[in-house]
């Protein structure tokens, strides 16, 4: 339990203390953001605000999960390697994207082809990796189950061990690519992602800490949680958490740095390796409640203008369908925070329900 709580405030300091030097670093070469022409006009002076600060939270979350084991000369887990894995291999694929806005100053990075090619292939290593090395109780990272608040009897494995194989990965890729574009949507307004990702990260937090408590290897029973590396992953968690609010001190309204597709990937993609290996793939649907929202918000304006013609929302995402309004940006993000916070309640209240229920 001590390594989750260095974990936080290891990253808290780093993240808080290492952010204003990384400014200063990005200032000194130019890296700012390019704003669109065809955005909220508000937006115009945020023009030029150093990006890629989500370099500082993939390496605060890094430093600070490796303090914590060192420290008690620990050995890392299987299941907490691959979720930062997954993290910094979609960061890094945000941060090329990022790099290429910036160098060329224009809103298109990465081609698209190309970033889905980079999305796919840390997803789908991470997936077929999750699937392997077993422990001394011949359970891997990730399982074949189909997961809510635990492993459900649906198994992707139904018609055979491959094909159970690729179905998983598939499985895997749609839920990484849905939470990591929803944070990548997500992160268009002063804190509005960082903040709300702290609120997510603290729920891992307690589902780990919780299933190791009740965990089948060490407290074996009805209601016992069959997850390899439970408080291995709350460290994890813990980490993610501490570095996104050390971040929030500088990425709040007026925001002196943007954590970009370089954070808002990397964040993504940690929350979609946590749901996975913690078994609530379904779960992060609730707990991600404001990701999903605002996802479906894209969907919808999309959807809507292709079939009829006509637009739901004045702009998509959502949160720039309330700026075009006339809502002031620091109301949209503290009210978006508050929903955040309703979905995390209520994905921690149905997490907690059924283990009491037993169901």
């Amino acid at each position: 339990m001590k390594g989750v709580l260095v974990a936080a405030v290891v990253s808290l300091v780093v993240a808080l203390f290492g952010t204003p030097m990384y400014i200063k670093v990005l200032v000194k070469r130019g890296y700012g953001q390019f704003i669109r022409d065809d955005g909220p006009t508000s937006h115009h002076t945020k023009r030029g605000t150093p990006t890629m600060g989500g370099a500082v939270i993939v390496g605060a979350t890094l430093t600070a999960y490796a303090a914590a084991h060192l420290l008690f000369w620990s050995t890392p887990s299987w299941s907490g390697l691959l979720v930062l894995f997954l993290m910094s291999g979609l960061g890094l694929v945000g941060f090329l994207d990022d790099y290429i806005k910036i160098s060329k100053q224009r809103s298109l990075g990465l081609r698209s082809k190309e970033k889905l090619f980079g999305q796919t292939l840390v997803a789908t290593v991470f997936a077929v990796l999750a699937l392997q090395m077993p422990n001394d109780a011949g359970r891997t990272p990730a399982s074949t189950k189909v997961s809510f608040v635990r492993e459900t009897n649906i198994d992707l494995a139904f018609a055979g061990t491959i094909a159970g194989i690729l179905l998983f990965v598939l499985f895997a890729n749609l839920i990484i690519a849905g939470t990591s574009n929803g944070v990548n949507l997500t992160d268009g307004l002063d804190g509005l992602a960082t903040g709300a990702s702290v609120m997510t990260f603290a729920a891992y937090v307690l589902i780990g800490i919780w299933q190791f408590n009740q965990n089948c290897q060490t407290n074996p029973g009805v209601k016992c949680y069959e997850v390899r590396d439970p408080l291995d992953l709350a460290i994890v968690a813990a980490a993610l958490m501490g570095a996104c609010f050390g971040f929030l001190w500088w990425n709040g309204s007026p925001a002196k740095i943007f954590m970009g597709d370089t954070g808002s990937l990397a964040l993504g993609g940690a929350l979609a390796g946590l749901a996975i290996v913690t078994r609530t793939e379904f779960l992060v649907v609730i707990i991600g409640g404001l990701f999903v929202t605002i996802t479906l918000s894209v969907i919808i304006q999309v959807a809507s203008f292709k079939t009829t013609g006509k637009r739901v929302f004045r702009m998509a995402p959502l949160q720039h369908h309330f700026e075009l309004l006339g809502w002031q940006e620091v109301t949209i993000v503290i009210r978006f925070w508050i929903i955040a916070g309703l979905f995390v309640a209520l994905g921690l209240g149905i997490f907690y329900a059924e283990w009491v229920a037993g169901v």
